[in-house]
């Protein structure tokens, strides 16, 4: 049968399809202007077909690496930058003030990035991730700028402000991507019920534990290099996010990265030191040196038309000496520096409480916690004490030793002191001490760890049975901490006295209900025949006690003594020993002793020294 022509074939059908009665069956009409045709049917197949030969068991598996590896870059890059984030603001408003609204920032942008985590997209002509690297770059000039009004933001309200402006547009948007990433994530291996929770609960986990390793990488190297510095790692961090997600929006960041430069402060460098001089300088202080360390930011300040230098470690002073009165002539051959505040020479003290066998100063020993500027040390040195001191920070023992008075002769070990008087407490062949200085501060809150029952036990132990302790302790007598940490000095040592460096004032008590001061605690082992405690005395000190000092004729002698009734007592809360189990009871005040020591180190330093940093 031959063939019929088109023609032929079209009138046929159309009278076929016409007539309801026909038995022959219909051939279907392909619409010549319809996108289906026998060759796009075809080509389609064979799209299909190499699909489905492409779909190898290792593609599927690059894929889904893919697919993880992206989610755990971003979430590594935002648990680094929540880090730098509070190390950014520490030194400008203090490391407590700073961490007060963090956990609730990050989790407000983890939520709201993870539940809009399609609307961005929708809304921008470009993936959101190619915004990370603008945000990046921008975060150390926003903080920058915003710490020029820090004194008007507050400590309360600054560090919100500025990580809403900077950590919160980065996490939100890291969460919506590393969520976008994870819908393409088959998870048909784990049980139903755990499917929809699974891509949340693995990113928090991972972002935590991210979080924690590099927070320890990052205090274990902050400070080494100028890239492991505040804004060093900011720029790392901007640069991560550019290879991460590269785009033309980079040329957006070209200003942020001049700016920082050329005109940001904060960068660890001898230009950025000279620009921040010379706008010091109009304010009668000058940086002689600083780097950033595993404490903090530690700079030397000094004060050339004052006479002073000062130790800075973020928001708090470590200590500070009068340098103009060195090589006057009433000075000539001092051994010791004149400190600024008289607390440090009150410490000294503990060489003038009697005990039943006196102590010869070139046969005792003295253990010193603590380092600072090294006013104490250097006393105690002076003395012919042989002394070692255990510091955390090295940082701070290098400034010690090379801007302020602090002899070269004495043992300096660098290490946690937690760790150090455990070690030693636990070995009976190690050194006792004829005198224990327990000296330490972490701008406006006590380091909580080392005045706990169980760290007080060891220095006990390290202190010989003739021995005298000395225990400084800064804190708001308004507030309950200073309360329990007496009644834990007392529950180890069993005579105490304890004095504060200047009385009461009671117009800033009533007016703002704070009474930050100095206390020391002085404390023997000695109990009386019948088991009683013994009154600790002290003698008046000699010629020699005072050498040459000003500073030690005025504040050696303990004066003001701390009486019952000058701490806080709160029903319940104000009672018991401090163990080291139970160390948050006194967390919870922190942000309120935080806080009034940043109002009075605004009145001790103006607020452009603590701004420029």
């Amino acid at each position: 049968m031959a063939p019929k022509s088109s023609s032929q074939s079209s009138s046929q059908g159309k009278k076929k399809s016409s007539s309801s009665s026909s038995s022959q069956k219909q051939i279907p009409v392909i619409d010549p202007n319809s996108s289906f045709t026998p060759g796009s049917f075809e080509r389609e197949l064979k799209d299909l077909a190499a699909k489905a030969r492409a779909e190898t068991p290792g593609k599927h598996f690059q894929e889904q690496a893919i697919i993880y590896l992206k989610s755990a870059l971003l979430l590594s890059l935002i648990a680094v930058f929540s880090k730098v984030s509070q190390l950014a603001l520490s030194p400008t408003y203090g490391s407590i003030p700073a961490s007060k609204w963090h956990n609730k920032v990050l989790t407000a942008a983890c939520f709201v990035g993870w539940s809009t985590n399609l609307q961005l997209n929708r809304i921008l002509p470009f993936k959101a991730e190619k915004l990370l690297p603008v945000l990046a770059v921008y975060a150390p000039v926003v903080q920058y700028f915003l710490g020029e009004f820090s004194q008007s933001l507050t400590q309360e309200w600054g560090p919100l402000v500025a990580e809403l402006l900077t950590l919160f547009p980065i996490v939100t948007i890291s969460a919506g991507c590393v969520a976008t990433y994870l819908d393409g994530a088959e998870l048909g291996w784990l049980p139903k019920w755990l499917v929809d929770a699974a891509p949340g609960l693995g990113s928090y986990g991972y972002f935590k534990a991210a979080e924690s390793y590099f927070g320890q990488f990052i205090d274990e190297h902050i400070g080494t290099k100028l890239l492991n510095s505040r804004v060093g790692l900011e720029v790392v961090l901007a640069a991560s996010y550019s290879a991460f997600a590269p785009s033309k929006l980079l040329a957006l960041a070209v200003p942020a990265l001049l700016h920082t430069a050329l005109f940001n402060t904060h960068l660890p460098t001898s230009y950025a030191l000279g620009r921040l001089n010379s706008g010091l300088e109009k304010h009668g202080y000058v940086v002689l040196d600083r780097q950033e360390s595993l404490t903090g930011y530690i700079s030397v300040v000094d004060s050339p038309k004052e006479g002073y230098r000062v130790l800075r470690c973020d928001h708090s002073l470590l200590g500070g000496e009068w340098v103009k009165f060195i090589g006057q002539p009433q000075f000539q051959g001092n051994q010791v520096a004149e400190p600024i505040y008289g607390v440090f020479a009150m410490l000294e003290a503990v060489r003038l409480v009697e005990t039943p066998k006196p102590i010869k100063d070139n046969k005792a020993k003295a253990l010193v916690i603590g380092l600072g500027i090294g006013t104490t040390p250097a006393a105690l040195v002076a003395h012919g004490i042989d002394t070692t001191v255990v510091e955390i920070d090295p940082v701070v023992h290098k400034f010690a030793s090379k801007y302020f008075q602090l002899p070269s002769n004495h043992t300096a070990v660098i290490e946690d002191a937690v760790t150090y008087t455990s070690r030693m407490a636990s070995n009976g062949s190690e050194t006792r001490y004829d005198y224990i200085i327990h000296d330490v501060f972490t701008g406006g809150a006590e380091p909580i760890p080392l005045f706990t029952l169980e760290f007080l036990e060891n220095l006990n132990t390290l202190l010989k049975p003739n021995g005298v302790i000395a225990i400084n302790y800064a804190g708001d007598f308004a507030l309950p901490p200073p309360r329990i940490i007496t009644q834990t000095i007392h529950t180890v040592f069993p005579s105490c006295r304890a004095f504060r460096e200047h009385p009461r004032d009671p117009e800033d008590f009533e007016k703002n209900g704070r009474d930050f001061t100095n206390m020391v605690i002085f404390c023997t082992k000695q109990v009386s025949a019948s088991g009683k405690t013994n009154k600790i005395k002290f003698r008046r000190p000699t010629e020699r006690d005072l050498l040459n000092s000003p500073s030690r004729q005025h504040f050696l002698y303990p004066q003001h003594e701390v009486k019952d009734e000058d701490f806080v007592k709160a029903e319940g809360e104000a009672e018991g020993i401090l163990k080291a189990n139970d160390s948050d009871r006194l967390k919870k005040w922190h942000e309120q002793s935080a806080a009034g020591h940043w109002a009075i180190m605004r009145t001790v330093l103006p607020k452009e020294v603590w701004e420029a940093w």
